[in-house]
């Protein structure tokens, strides 16, 4: 009997659980009808090394569950990727984000949850340490651009990137538009059946 995938999705930057793309996939991840506890979407701690450890946790719990990672989470998603040998779908991913905070040392706020927090040079210092080669493995890396990112400069993660599967659309933004529509694409590549898929409406998770 094939065992059900697993996923960790790894949101970004001041983001959470509760973001858009994070709940469209919870509740699609539903529809299909896959146990729930196979889909992890944790709320990240903002320093580097606490919300690696989070990961970390996870993947060992889960056993090679597939990287879902989001800008920053995207990043991290890399890391964990090379160092476990697992696949991981990247969407709008940072690259060497610790020369993208230049002026932003100063207190943050989650997006969602309104914590606030200092950004300081140790959580710089702990990016820089989780950098690693660029993969060049297409099928285990997935990457998602839009290049309409007003966040991120996408040609810098084409550039990564280069020897992977890399996907660009054009206009989007770093939210990625669209999304539920692209789940299909993800549920291919996390290694759900079509057959599991023919019957649902994606465009209902907009």
């Amino acid at each position: 009997m094939r065992k059900s995938p697993s996923v960790v999705y790894i949101h970004g930057f001041n983001s959470s659980p509760a973001s858009l793309k994070a709940q469209q996939l919870r509740r699609a991840w539903l529809q299909v009808a896959l146990p729930a506890e196979q889909l992890q979407i944790p709320a990240l701690h903002h320093h580097p090394e606490r919300a690696i450890a989070q990961l970390q946790e996870l993947i060992a719990q889960l056993q090679e569950p597939v990287l879902i990672g989001s800008s920053l989470g995207g990043y991290y998603a890399t890391y964990l990727a090379q160092q476990h040998h697992l696949k991981a779908l990247l969407i709008n991913p940072a690259v060497r984000p610790q020369h993208l905070f230049d002026g932003f040392l100063a207190e943050q706020e989650n997006l969602y949850t309104g914590e606030r927090w200092l950004l300081t040079d140790s959580h710089l210092q702990t990016l820089a340490a989780l950098e690693v080669a660029p993969p060049n493995d297409a099928e285990r890396f997935c990457v998602w651009l839009q290049t309409g990112d007003e966040t991120l400069n996408y040609c810098l993660a084409e550039q990564y990137y280069e020897g992977c599967s890399v996907h660009i659309e054009q206009g989007g933004d770093h939210g990625f538009q669209r999304f539920a529509e692209h789940l299909p694409a993800l549920f291919a590549f996390v290694g759900v059946s079509s057959s599991a898929l023919q019957s649902l409406d994606f465009s209902a998770f907009e």
